[in-house]
């Protein structure tokens, strides 16, 4: 079995993480010394200052390009990484890794197109679920990984034009305890977030469009507020650490009392 290194040198791969929760789970994992790879899409700006962003606290990252819609480029991905992470770090493995990457688009059932479901299928659980796999052998014993889903998976949150999204977090969230059992053998604990309404860029920036949405949000929360990305981060990088060395398989929302 791999050895587990001291807490400063755990290596933590977020996908997603030139924006939004990404962003900041990236961030604050910095913070409790681990070693980033910031994944990012179709925005390297976004994932330069993530980098930009550690490293001037003192920490240590790098960005890499990952479309997580496309698993097969999964394989040459993981080859970069490995050569990476020997090169910088002189590891061979990874401890921590956030599947978060994902897109959000309302469609009302009727509506919702077969490109649009497959999108959501293809990032949101296909992604996750192979891109995970495909790491497990340089992955360390003892390590632990999250998954972003949403509330709108959870009981009584149904809303109308979240049916092709939901569907694919539902099945994240499912795929969750599935993880968490057959993994626990190496000790690699798996849980998830699901975070309520948050100011992230999903929906095309929906929040900074579409403003009057948002106080009807926060009358539905009892914190009485938006969320934003940092809240969900922080509890990411938390849910990783060792403060939570005996919870695996569940699903902790993270909403500031939506809906309570």
């Amino acid at each position: 079995m791999a050895t587990t290194p001291p807490a400063g040198e755990k290596i933590a791969l977020i996908t997603g993480a030139s924006s939004g929760i990404g962003r900041h789970a990236a961030i604050r994992l910095a913070e409790r010394g681990a070693r980033v790879i910031a994944t990012y899409s179709e925005n390297p700006d976004g994932a330069l200052d993530t980098i930009a962003a550690i490293e001037s606290a003192g920490g240590q990252a790098m960005a890499l390009q990952l479309d997580v819609g496309r698993s097969e480029t999964f394989d040459a991905f993981i080859a970069e990484i490995a050569r990476e992470i020997v090169a910088r770090w002189r590891r061979t493995t990874i401890d921590y890794l956030v599947n978060n990457a994902g897109f959000g688009q309302m469609a009302m059932f009727e509506e919702t197109s077969e490109k649009l479901f497959e999108a959501f299928y293809r990032v949101t659980l296909k992604g996750s679920f192979f891109l995970t796999q495909r790491l497990l052998p340089h992955f360390a014993d003892g390590g632990a990984i999250v998954n972003v889903t949403s509330s709108s998976v959870l009981p009584n949150r149904v809303d109308a034009g979240y049916s092709a999204y939901a569907t694919m977090k539902g099945g994240l969230a499912v795929l969750t305890g599935y993880m968490a059992k057959e993994l626990s053998p190496r000790g690699i604990r798996v849980n998830a977030v699901a975070p309520g309404p948050t100011r992230t860029r999903l929906g095309d920036d929906a929040f900074e469009r579409f403003p009057d949405v948002i106080p009807p949000l926060v009358e539905r929360t009892a914190l009485g507020r938006l969320g934003e990305p940092d809240d969900v981060g922080k509890v990411i990088a938390a849910l990783l650490s060792d403060d939570w060395a005996w919870v695996t398989g569940e699903q902790i929302e993270v909403s500031g009392g939506f809906e309570l």
